[in-house]
């Protein structure tokens, strides 16, 4: 191709101005920034560099100072929360276990099918760029009412682009969560989690270090695709954001199983010194993180990089969100080793550059410097901004607390309402959705997406199992966002405990609306210190994770939505793990844990009698301890045949399910539970855990979780086919079964 046609492929460069400049997410204070930083004005390609570097995507600079506060210290802690691409915990056994969740909010907003592949994709290369096989996979899915055919397209896309990815890569989806509520309406939140297992000592880190040693880029080729697409999850999306399609990224799942492959057997013949995934801000983010972790300089040479498209720019390629793309430093003449194996399994492996003496990272095109940064400067906790925002307790919140709900006209028909909240998208089976992806692949999965609290994935080799969960309820922090965040850690706990596994630590997915509006920020700083208080009092520390503010459509923003991936262990997964389904004829129910008081937050109070107000359901995080700690005893001791916790619906949902579950119908006595009769029915209070046990083990166990310290009561027996409420009425499961399963199917139809 001749010179004088690639010039004129080849844009002139804009002038460097500040109006450039906040046309590129920056404020006039940031532009100042970095002229003062390089002592000059920036060339267009530093620009583009540094604006995609200090988003909030990449800079966390609207949140870093508030998540320095979360628990970030643990035993089986080995990373600190940040430090690499994913969080990792020691689970014993010589094994470790990497995991993380991350939101794809924005582009599946726009393109839904790819938004949420290329989510999966992503956040399986955070985990196997630590040198960690991903074993499972999770999600955690909010989308507007199910009523309005923009959402059903979305619900549609989303759910086929994360099964169609997540299938052809061979990652089972073991567990779940779909919401649906008005206020993710044009904006829904797609979160995507990922679980690895790798060998103590055999972790790979982000880093570049080593005067001369070579770095390469590895896997696909880099194209125009996703190009901002950090600062587009940085703002609202708009009545414009359509025209932003671009900016979400194209994922091939084939070609990241080859990754996968390659990149674990690159890792094995030791030439490997750092290895960075490249996600958002692509070659920009992955050299400047690595460079900054190293503390020495990197010199790159684009044209040198693999591009499927003619013409590119230094800007371009350096913000290019192409997927299935890693960065790798090599030991200095041992490269070849590493391009051996890509080769091997038909993929590029190119040397692009090296690291160098200093601390910038330059990068040459076209025989000339387009940008020289100091590396430290673009990164979080170096020298990227940081912010805390002007905080204003939400006006509402006055109103929503004080709500007095004791003068509502309840149904008298206890049945029919508990029918209707069976028919709620949110209680009902999500079958449809989980169906789609596979769960059994690999044969590892013990308990998938379904009639469980929890998903359950065994480790060949070992005993041991894997419990995970994602949890959280938006509408109980947009209620009380304090009380809010401690629910959402301790529920996604208290599924694990339910699955029979011990918690151990978390990562959270932070979803939120735009962090310049005083009454955001505040909701987010408050939720957090929820959280923290949760997992300072539960022992999960958290060990990363994501933020995602800007979730605003043009009219109104999400709920609060911090989604905490909790990760729990099992020592023996045979003996031990546990399901909700009822279990045998005869077998005693027991409830265990808080009063059933308050209708304020509920799905109830939402389907029921279309609110959404009063407080958010108790929760007394002393019980909850004890409630976990005396649970899970007994099931590891063989006393439990089943356990559910109370959560969505209240209790008489619970129980509806655990009989949904197992075709085993139950004679139910809920008088003996204080309170009035709905709120028993339909409270969401927290800390309620429905037990059932062998007849000939009830002393026993109602012996030990009295001695542990928490309230027990029988409720019941389980029998027949039926659903029988002493002194309410009956209900078959069969018809109970068909209002829970056709709820999703029937409108999606």
């Amino acid at each position: 191709m001749n010179a004088s046609f690639m010039s004129e492929l080849t844009p002139k460069e804009p002038t460097v101005n500040l109006e450039l400049a906040l046309d590129h997410g920056l404020t006039h204070e940031e532009y100042e920034m970095i002229i003062d930083c390089l002592g000059r004005t920036p060339s267009f390609t530093e620009l583009g560099v540094y604006s995609v570097m200090w988003s909030e995507h990449c800079s966390y600079k609207n949140s870093i100072i508030e998540l320095k506060k979360l628990p970030r210290e643990g035993e089986h802690l080995l990373v600190e929360a940040g430090e690499e691409n994913a969080g990792l915990v020691d689970i014993g056994d010589g094994l470790c276990c990497a995991f993380k969740i991350e939101s794809h909010n924005h582009p599946s907003a726009v393109e839904p099918y790819q938004g949420a592949a290329t989510g999966v994709g992503g956040i399986h290369r955070d985990i196997f760029t630590m040198g960690a096989r991903p074993i499972a996979a999770l999600n955690s899915l909010r989308f507007g009412s199910l009523n309005t055919p923009r959402v059903r397209y979305l619900l549609d896309g989303v759910v086929r682009g994360i099964g169609d990815y997540g299938n052809s890569f061979g990652v089972p989806v073991i567990a779940g969560e779909v919401y649906f509520d008005e206020s993710y309406e044009g904006n829904p939140l797609v979160n995507a989690m990922s679980i690895g297992i790798v060998k103590a000592g055999e972790t790979a880190s982000a880093i570049a270090k080593g005067i001369g040693n070579p770095v390469l880029i590895v896997g696909a080729s880099t194209g125009r695709d996703g190009i901002h697409g950090a600062t587009f999850a940085s703002e609202e999306i708009s009545e414009e954001s359509e025209a932003k399609r671009p900016s979400v990224q194209v994922g091939d799942p084939f070609t990241e199983k080859l990754l996968l492959e390659a990149s674990l057997e690159a890792l094995q013949t030791g030439a490997v010194v750092g290895m960075q995934d490249m996600g958002a801000a692509g070659i920009a983010c992955s050299s400047s993180e690595m460079t900054a972790k190293g503390g020495q300089g990197m010199r790159i040479n684009l044209d040198l990089v693999p591009a499927r498209e003619p013409g590119m720019t230094a800007y371009e390629m350096l913000l290019s969100e192409s997927q299935e793309r890693m960065l790798i430093v090599a030991h200095k003449g041992q490269e070849q080793a590493i391009i051996d194996v890509y080769e091997k399994w038909d993929l590029h492996a190119v040397v692009i550059g090296e690291v160098v003496e200093g601390d910038h990272v330059t990068y040459w095109k076209d025989g000339e410097v387009k940008a020289q940064i100091p590396a430290e400067h673009l990164v979080l906790g170096g020298g990227a901004p940081q912010y805390v925002r002007e905080m204003k307790k939400p006006a509402y919140l006055q109103e929503t607390q004080s709500a007095d709900l004791s003068g509502l006209t309840h149904p008298e028909n206890l049945i029919e309402s508990l029918e209707a909240l069976l028919h709620s998208p949110n209680i009902a089976s999500k079958r449809w959705v989980h169906e789609q992806y596979d769960t059994m692949v690999r044969t590892n999965t013990v308990q998938g997406p379904g009639a469980t609290d929890a998903g359950v994935i065994r480790l060949k080799g070992s005993k041991k199992g894997l419990v995970a969960k994602t949890d959280c309820n938006g509408r109980y922090v947009y209620l009380n966002p304090r009380r809010g965040g401690q629910i959402a850690v301790a529920e996604s706990a208290r599924n694990v405990v339910c699955s029979g596994a011990k918690p151990m630590a978390i990562t959270n997915c932070l979803n939120y609306g735009n962090p310049y509006k005083p009454e955001v920020y505040w909701t987010f700083k408050e939720s957090l210190a929820g959280m923290g208080d949760a997992c300072r009092k539960l022992n999960t520390p958290v060990t990363g994770g994501n933020v995602s503010f800007y979730n605003e459509n043009p009219e109104s923003a999400i709920f609060p939505t911090p989604i905490i991936g909790m990760l729990g262990v099992i020592e023996d997964v045979e003996k031990h793990k546990m399901s909700p389904s009822f279990k045998n004829e005869g077998d005693i129910i027991l409830y265990v844990g808080s009063s059933r008081i308050g209708l304020g937050g509920t799905e109830y109070l939402k389907v029921i009698h279309k609110l959404t107000t009063g407080d958010a359901p108790i929760l007394d995080l002393d019980v909850e301890l004890k409630v976990q700690q005396v649970v899970l005893k007994a099931i590891t001791s063989g006393l439990v045949t089943a356990a559910h916790d109370v959560s969505d619906g209240g209790l008489a949902v619970s129980i509806a399910e655990m009989g949904i579950f197992s075709s085993l119908g139950a004679q139910i006595d809920l008088s003996v539970l204080s309170g009035s009769i709905h709120e028993i029915w339909f409270s969401e209070a927290q800390s309620g855990i429905v037990l059932t046990c062998q007849p000939d083990q009830k002393e026993t166990l109602m012996k030990h979780l009295l001695q542990g310290g928490v309230e027990v009561v029988q409720i019941g027996t389980v029998q027949g086919d039926a659903l029988l409420f002493e002194g309410v009425g009956s209900v078959s499961l069969d018809h109970l079964h068909s209002i829970y399963e056709s709820a999703i199917p029937k409108v999606m139809s």
